[in-house]
């Protein structure tokens, strides 16, 4: 009785640990899966037509406003071009380098 106790728990703990490896791989191929995070962002105003801003990609003020979508350089730099203002945290016109 007790050894069939015993092997009953001990499936039990083998069925825990092969579950668990099982999401820790899905959580691996997740994180290796997801896509690389933007190198810049431009921040639209409450009307999407409006340019607010230009962040580096790993902003905070970026992160927290919500309102960002991603960017390459060449349209960063444009908009900074085009006196969109650079954020203030990041500093996105120092890190695109000499603009003219």
């Amino acid at each position: 009785m007790r050894e069939q106790q015993a092997a009953r728990q001990l499936a039990l703990i083998d069925r825990w640990i092969a579950d668990e490896e099982q999401r820790q791989a899905e959580r691996r191929r997740g994180q290796e899966r997801r896509p690389e995070p933007a190198k810049w962002q431009i921040q639209y105003g409450l009307n999407p037509s409006n340019v607010d801003g230009v962040h580096t990609g790993d902003c905070w003020a970026a992160a927290r406003s919500g309102r960002c979508r991603a960017a390459t350089w060449q349209q960063a730099r444009d908009a900074l071009l085009q006196h969109v203002p650079a954020c203030v945290h990041c500093r996105p016109d120092t890190a695109l380098g000499p603009l003219e």
